[in-house]
């Protein structure tokens, strides 16, 4: 299993869900991966941490009022651990990005900033302080893989190794082009190009014990498979949504430690 104390800054190091229907969401995950919820206070609400066998895996929590007043989809939100949230958000607009929401102090779990690409895929820059992100990943019901869709794959790496240092290496033998994320000598995602009709975006990877089981799960608790299951070199994938229309991957195959 792969439990985590820290993470190495470039790292994606937690996940968690901006839906319509907080109550709804906890009880098809629950279902979906056996998560345990503990639904943390907050201002105007609460932030419900999701946990497998005791440890953090993710949170779910409402829709801020902007994004549902208009018309936002529900989604999983990928964030990246930094040394300096501030400093990644001044560096990501100088590299072409957007700073929708600058560093802020989130109480004392750490801070973080809001952060478009060039291309148009959010995610959060994640400065820790008492919070590392997930404890547990790369494990059954846990975080297992990040994959961002960009529409013009050539240019798409040059934000990213400009702002968290990454390299991109192509993985052969797939159906399509893709390039695998290295931090350092470690993976840590992949990119491919975006599919018509479908904007740039992260895609959160769920690990599964197995696909099939699992999208036949999604389907009974209300949610729709969008694309397989389908066969990799290392894994078997899919890509479904759960009931509210949050979008995200259940992968079951071979997992780093």
């Amino acid at each position: 299993m792969g439990e985590r104390t820290q993470y190495v800054p470039g790292t994606f190091s937690w996940t968690d869900l901006a839906t319509t229907d907080p109550d709804a969401a906890k009880a098809f995950y629950a279902a979906l991966f056996g998560w345990q919820a503990e639904d943390m206070p907050v201002p105007g609400g609460y932030y419900s941490m999701q946990r497998k066998d005791g440890k953090d895996v993710a949170a779910i929590a409402a829709q801020p009022p902007a994004q549902r007043d208009a018309g936002v989809p529900p989604a999983w939100q990928s964030y990246i651990t930094v040394a300096s949230a501030d400093a990644a958000a001044q560096r990501a607009g100088e590299l072409g990005g957007a700073v929708h929401a600058p560093a802020f102090d989130v109480m004392e779990a750490g801070r973080m900033a809001v952060i478009q690409d060039p291309q148009g895929a959010f995610f959060m820059a994640w400065e820790p302080k008492n919070h590392i992100g997930a404890s547990l990943v790369n494990a059954p019901g846990a975080l297992c893989w990040n994959e961002l869709a960009a529409a013009d794959l050539d240019t798409a790496p040059d934000f990213y190794a400009g702002l968290f240092g990454w390299r991109t290496e192509a993985y052969e033998g797939g159906p399509m082009r893709y390039l695998t994320i290295k931090n350092g000598d470690k993976a840590n995602g992949g990119m491919r190009e975006t599919q018509p009709q479908e904007p740039p975006h992260w895609l959160v990877y769920f690990a599964v014990d197995d696909t099939d089981v699992s999208v036949a799960k999604v389907s009974e608790l209300g949610g729709a498979t969008i694309a397989g299951p389908f066969e990799m070199a290392m894994a078997r994938m899919a890509v479904v949504s759960d009931a509210q229309g949050a979008v995200f991957a259940l992968y079951s195959g071979r997992l780093e430690p």
